[in-house]
């Protein structure tokens, strides 16, 4: 029958299917161009846009992308399967599908950029950076972030200081020393339960517990913030490092064993070497996650007008803090400036981790 897999058998091999030409998974060996999806596309949109712009009267571009989308993918299915058969017609249609994810996905944040750039561009200036909100009400003055982000930086340096090496350590105990006991799966199920706890319960925890252990600092000030937020981000760098630390092969622990290197150095060298990428790249997520928190910080580090270069005594400004203040207040200007001053932050700390990651990598990868 022509459209059945037929098996042919001889002494010398084994059994191989032939296809026939008339079956579901033939091809006809004929290609579309590569031009056809993209004339096809533009094609497709132009005509949704006329149909909506003519037709229904209508000025919106939503709906005309949709349906513009919609009617590519039709037309693409059909000349797909019609012209390049079955098997290279669903290969395209796939192709077609995961790039419009990828394209969906990529437009919020493009789109995101390009709103806080825009609206940004005209407050940036030496003023901006240097100054504080402190005396904004005067006459010729030019309210700043620069009280913001050197807090920013040193609540957030702090809570690192202190979240990584905390996290990295009870990682390598999770996945080095533990066997299984009860102490084990207990520290296992509190990281599980932290890492989804909401930021504003993370700073009530601060509020509440750094008076009592502390009470010459009194509230608001800066390290309530740090452990606020060290509270947030230690559990991802555990979550983050504990994974890492899994993907190292278990042979190279043994080889290092066989050759007669303790566990704690082998730890060092190996383990930790072999992974330390991974684990730079996790600690830089986990700070880019607490970089951005506000509602811990306005229970806990307050927020003044001017500089404070001492985390210990008084309140302190925040980036995120100062976006919504200036929110708050109508000072949409500044607003989108200290978003812009974020973004920049997150994407240096990106491009550090990535550097690291590339310096600290281990030899031939």
């Amino acid at each position: 029958m022509s459209n059945d897999v037929t098996f042919t058998a001889s002494p010398d091999t084994a059994q191989v299917p032939e296809v026939s030409s008339g079956s579901i998974f033939a091809s006809s060996g004929r290609t579309l161009p590569s031009y056809t999806t993209p004339v096809v596309l533009v094609a497709s949109l132009l005509v949704s846009w006329l149909v909506f712009h003519f037709v229904f009267k209508s000025e919106s571009l939503f709906a005309p992308l949709i349906v513009g989308v919609l009617l590519f993918m039709l037309i693409m299915r059909i000349v797909g399967y019609v012209v390049e058969g079955s098997r290279r017609g669903a290969d395209r249609m796939a192709t077609i599908k995961i790039t419009s994810a990828f394209v969906l996905a990529v437009i919020p944040l493009f789109s995101l950029l390009y709103a806080v750039i825009v609206e940004a561009w005209s407050t940036l200036s030496w003023g901006f950076f240097n100054n504080s909100t402190q005396g904004m009400t005067m006459k010729g003055a030019i309210p700043g972030v620069g009280h913001a982000i050197v807090g920013t930086l040193i609540i957030t340096g702090t809570t690192a200081l202190i979240a990584i090496p905390l996290g990295i350590f009870t990682a390598i105990y999770l996945v080095e020393y533990n066997r299984g006991g009860w102490f084990g799966r207990t520290v296992t199920f509190l990281v599980d339960i932290m890492t989804g706890i909401p930021s504003i319960v993370a700073g009530l925890f601060a509020a509440a517990i750094v008076p009592l252990l502390a009470p010459a600092l009194g509230f608001y000030n800066g390290f309530m913030g740090a452990v606020a937020l060290v509270v947030l981000m230690t559990p991802l760098v555990i979550r983050n490092t504990e994974e890492m630390l899994r993907l190292v092969s278990n042979e190279l622990r043994e080889a290092s064993y066989a050759l007669g290197v303790t566990k704690s150095r082998t730890i060092v060298k190996v383990v930790l070497r072999t992974a330390l990428p991974g684990i730079v790249s996790g600690c830089v997520i986990a700070v880019a996650r607490v970089i951005g928190e506000s509602a811990p910080l306005m229970i806990t580090a307050g927020s003044p007008d001017g500089f404070n270069y001492t985390i210990f005594n008084g309140q302190v400004m925040t980036l995120p803090v100062f976006v919504y203040n200036m929110f708050s207040k109508g000072e949409m200007e500044l607003a989108w400036g200290a978003a812009l001053v974020l973004v920049v932050v997150v994407l240096l700390l990106n491009l550090f981790a990535r550097i690291i990651a590339h310096i600290f990598a281990p030899k031939g990868r």
